[in-house]
C-alpha cells in the first residue's frame, strides 16, 4: 500500500536526520530524482528540519535577532513545503491521467498530497512521542502519559494510512477524481503582500 510505502520513507529521513540532529546539516537525498520516493524523502526532511526550527524558536530567552532570523527560515521551510506538496501532487495527475472518471465519481475533500503531508507530520510526532516514552530524565507518569498518546498516535496513523489508500484506490478505479488548486499563498508574493509591496 502507498502508504505504508511512503511511511518507511519518511522515517528513513527522520532517523537520518537524528544522526547528527542539526538544523545546519547538509542535506543529501539517497534517491533519484526520476522517483516518487525523491519527492516523498525530501518532504520529509523539510518537515523534520521546521519541527526543529519550531522547538528552537520557542525558547524563552532566544536573542531576538536570531528569532527573527529563524522566523524567516521557517516561513522559506512552509514555502518550500507547500512546493513540495504540490510536485506530489503533479505525480498522481500524471499516474492517473488516463483513468475513466466515472459519472457519478466524487471529488474529496482534499487531494493525496495533502493527505500524505499529514502522514509526514504524523511520522514525527509518532518518533518524538516515543522518545519522550524512554527518557532517562523523565518521571514514570511522564512517559506513561506519553505512551498513552503514543497509543492514540499510532491509531490515528492506521485510520490515515487506510484513508490515503481508500482516496487512491478511488481515483484509480474512477469513483472519485482529482482537481488540485494551487495554494497560491499571498504572503511571500511581494506583489499580493501589502507590506511587500510597499517597500
Amino acid at each position: 500500500m502507498f502508504s505504508e510505502f511512503a511511511f518507511s520513507i519518511f522515517n528513513n529521513s527522520i532517523e537520518k536526520y537524528h544522526i547528527k540532529d542539526d538544523v545546519y546539516q547538509i542535506f543529501e537525498n539517497p534517491y533519484s530524482k526520476d522517483e516518487i520516493k525523491h519527492l516523498l524523502y525530501q518532504k520529509n526532511w523539510i518537515d523534520t528540519v521546521q519541527w526543529h526550527y519550531e522547538d528552537i524558536i520557542r525558547n524563552p530567552i532566544i536573542d531576538p535577532q536570531d528569532a527573527l532570523v529563524l522566523k524567516r527560515k521557517i516561513d522559506a521551510s512552509n514555502q518550500d513545503r507547500t512546493d513540495l506538496v504540490e510536485f506530489i501532487d503533479s505525480y498522481f495527475l500524471n499516474k492517473y491521467q488516463s483513468v475513466d472518471v466515472k459519472p457519478t465519481a466524487t471529488i474529496n475533500t482534499e487531494s493525496p498530497a495533502w493527505a500524505i503531508d499529514r502522514l509526514s507530520i504524523l511520522a514525527l510526532k509518532i518518533y518524538h512521542m516515543n522518545e519522550e516514552t524512554h527518557r532517562s530524565d523523565a518521571s514514570n507518569d511522564h512517559k506513561q502519559k506519553c505512551q498513552t498518546k503514543l497509543n492514540i498516535l499510532l491509531e490515528q496513523k492506521k485510520d490515515l494510512s487506510l484513508a490515503i489508500d481508500q482516496l487512491l484506490a478511488d481515483i484509480e478505479n474512477g469513483n472519485k477524481y482529482m482537481k488540485v488548486y494551487k495554494q497560491m499563498k499571498m504572503y511571500n508574493d511581494e506583489e499580493l503582500n501589502p507590506i511587500l509591496r510597499g517597500k
